[in-house]
C-alpha cells in the first residue's frame, strides 16, 4: 500500500503539470478559402506590378539586343553591340558625368540648405506656418509648369534674371543662363533647388519633430550650448531622415527628365543631356529604339545596384531597428 507521501507527490504532480490540449486542426477547404481571399486582394496589384514594370524591363533588355527603329520585327540581332557603342559615345559618358554633377551638388548644397532651413523653422517664430507653405509650395508644382515658369525668367533680353544681374553690374551674365555650355548645368541646378528643396524641408521637420525635447533639455542642463546640442543629440538622432533624404535626392538626380526636357531638351550641344533625356531622343526621335532600351537598362541597373548597396550597407540599420520595433523583440 503506497506511503501517504508518495500519494501526495502524485497529486501534486497531476495538479502542476496540467496535460496541453490538443493543437486546433484547420480543416482543408477553410485554408484553401484563406489562399484564395489573400490571392484575390493581391492579384490587382501583381497584374499592375507585371504589366506596367515587370513586363516593360523584360521587354526592354530584349529589344536592346537588336538594330531596331520601333516598327517591324526584330531580326537584326547584334547581341551586346548597343552596349558597346553606347560606352564608345562621349556624349554618353558626358551623360553620366553631368548625372554625378547634379549628385554631388544635390548632396552637398540642396540638402545642407534644406537642413538648415528646417533647423529656423522649427523654432518658435512668428509666422512659420506661412513660411513652411511658401517653402514647400514650389514642390506641389509639376516640373513642366515649373520649366515653362524659369524658361520666361531666364528668357534672354526680357527674362527677370537678365533685368536682376543688369541691376549689379553682372551684364555678362545676360542672355547665356541657358545658351551657353558653361552656365546651363548651374542654372538648371538651381532650378531642382527651388523645385525640390521644400519637400526635403518638410522631411528634416518631421525628422525634427520627433526628437524628444527632454533629450535636448538634458543636454542643455549639461551645459552643451546650441551648437554642441545640434552636433552631438540633433544631428544623430536625424541620421535616419538624412539617409532617406539623400537617397531620394540621388535617385531623382539620375532619372531627372522634365525639368531639363522643357528647358533645353538637352542642349546646347548636349551639354545639359541626361541619361533619361538621351534615351528619350534616340527612342522618339531618332527612331533607334534597341539603341535606347540599352540606354534605359544601363539605367535601370545604374539605379539598381545604387539601391541595392545603399539598402545594403546604409540603411541596413535602420532598416532592422523598423523591423526590431515591428515584431516586437
Amino acid at each position: 500500500m503506497p506511503s501517504s507521501e508518495t500519494t501526495l507527490t502524485k497529486e501534486r504532480t497531476v495538479t502542476t503539470v496540467p496535460p496541453h490540449p490538443p493543437a486546433p486542426v484547420r480543416s482543408r477547404p477553410r485554408a484553401w478559402r484563406d489562399w484564395a481571399s489573400v490571392a484575390w486582394f493581391l492579384a490587382p496589384a501583381l497584374v499592375l506590378f507585371l504589366v506596367f514594370v515587370l513586363a516593360p524591363i523584360v521587354v526592354a533588355v530584349y529589344t536592346g539586343f537588336f538594330k531596331w527603329g520601333g516598327i517591324g520585327p526584330l531580326d537584326d540581332f547584334v547581341g551586346f553591340g548597343n552596349y558597346t557603342k553606347l560606352f564608345d559615345d562621349q556624349v554618353f559618358l558626358g551623360d553620366l558625368g553631368r548625372g554625378l554633377y547634379l549628385i554631388v551638388l544635390s548632396v552637398t548644397v540642396q540638402l545642407p540648405f534644406a537642413l538648415f532651413t528646417a533647423v529656423l523653422l522649427n523654432q518658435r517664430l512668428r509666422g512659420r506656418a506661412v513660411y513652411r507653405m511658401l517653402f514647400f509650395a514650389p514642390y506641389i508644382l509639376s516640373e513642366v509648369v515649373t520649366a515653362v515658369l524659369f524658361t520666361m525668367i531666364f528668357l534672354p533680353g526680357s527674362g527677370m534674371a537678365d533685368h536682376l544681374v543688369g541691376l549689379v553690374g553682372l551684364e555678362g551674365l545676360q542672355g547665356r543662363w541657358l545658351a551657353d555650355p558653361s552656365t546651363v548645368m548651374p542654372t538648371l541646378f538651381v532650378v531642382m533647388i527651388w523645385k525640390y528643396f521644400g519637400f526635403h524641408m518638410m522631411l528634416f521637420l518631421a525628422g525634427l519633430q520627433s526628437i524628444p525635447s527632454e533629450v535636448l533639455e538634458a543636454a542643455a542642463i549639461d551645459g552643451a550650448g546650441a551648437w554642441r546640442r545640434f552636433r552631438h543629440v540633433t544631428l544623430p538622432l536625424l541620421g535616419p531622415t538624412i539617409r532617406i533624404s539623400v537617397f531620394l535626392s540621388i535617385i531623382g538626380s539620375i532619372q531627372l527628365f522634365d525639368l531639363v526636357w522643357v528647358m533645353t531638351a538637352g542642349g546646347p550641344n548636349h551639354s545639359s543631356e541626361t541619361m533619361a533625356i538621351a534615351m528619350f531622343q534616340f527612342g522618339f526621335k531618332r527612331y533607334q529604339v534597341g539603341y535606347a532600351s540599352a540606354i534605359s537598362v544601363v539605367l535601370f541597373m545604374i539605379s539598381l545596384v545604387f539601391s541595392l548597396f545603399y539598402q545594403r550597407y546604409v540603411l541596413r540599420r535602420d532598416l532592422s531597428g523598423a523591423v526590431t520595433a515591428g515584431g516586437g523583440r
